[in-house]
């Protein structure tokens, strides 16, 4: 099975944007396990200026581009570090290949990442995509990871997309506010009522939310491959996924 799976910020750092060690370290040690069961696994994660914004110790997430763009290109460093050394005492080696919105609407540079990932995956190689955030700008950005994973999914005709989250999957309401809210398990079909339950924004440290992973549910259903929203907290609710249990909210390729 080729799997892309995303990470999100609120994932891998704690609140103050500094590395949350041990769950990172999880996530390592199980995507790693996967990959030795013969599984193709991507990951695109998120993280580079939440923890540029620890390792600069800002006191929030900064709100101009210089800075943000300066968070990301020193969170990014710290961040490849730490997957490369995670992923090598399990002896996987890894790649990094940052992206932004017009790598996949130029047909040169899309068709180069095509054949790039295609042969690092032929070489046993585990892909980290992220956005360029040093250089991206409004008009040639993603904008969120979630989307971004959704398009590298679908270009690389992945089985299967998964968004670890903060929450644990689509519910009926914001289970932060409402205790009666209630999970939603399985989506076959992107309607209005189901858009209506998306929410704000994300984590303070991220960029995400409800809505972007709609979004990329959409795109990844149409093209048919199917998504998932599961709990970062619990890296092992993986094992639980690929061994068919039914974990957060699954959304079902359309055909």
């Amino acid at each position: 099975m080729r799997i892309v799976l995303k990470v999100g910020t609120s994932t891998l750092a704690h609140s103050t944007g500094m590395l949350n060690i041990r769950r990172v370290e999880e996530l390592c040690r199980i995507l790693s396990d996967l990959k030795n069961s013969g599984h193709e696994i991507i990951l695109v994660s998120s993280g580079a200026i939440g923890m540029g914004v620890g390792k600069l110790s800002l006191k929030e997430r900064p709100s101009d581009i210089p800075t943000k763009q300066a968070a990301a290109a020193v969170g990014q460093c710290e961040l490849m570090y730490t997957y490369d050394k995670l992923f090598e005492e399990y002896h996987h080696t890894v790649a990094q290949l940052l992206l932004t919105g017009s790598d996949f609407r130029n047909d040169d540079r899309y068709h180069n990442f095509q054949n790039t990932m295609t042969r690092l995956l032929e070489l046993g190689v585990l892909p980290i995509i992220n956005e360029n955030d040093t250089i991206a700008t409004e008009e040639i950005k993603v904008g969120d990871n979630d989307t971004l994973s959704a398009m590298v999914a679908v270009s690389i005709k992945a089985d299967i997309l998964v968004l670890l989250s903060d929450i644990d999957g689509l519910y009926t309401a914001d289970p932060h506010k409402d205790p009666d809210a209630q999970l939603i398990k399985e989506v076959r079909e992107i309607t209005p009522e189901i858009l209506g339950l998306a929410g704000g924004e994300g984590s303070t440290l991220g960029t995400g939310g409800m809505k972007t992973k709609l979004n990329a549910a959409s795109l990844c259903m149409e093209s048919g491959c199917e998504m998932v929203i599961i709990n970062g907290e619990n890296p092992k609710l993986l094992y639980d996924l690929f061994e068919g249990k039914p974990v957060g909210t699954r959304f079902f390729a359309k055909g």
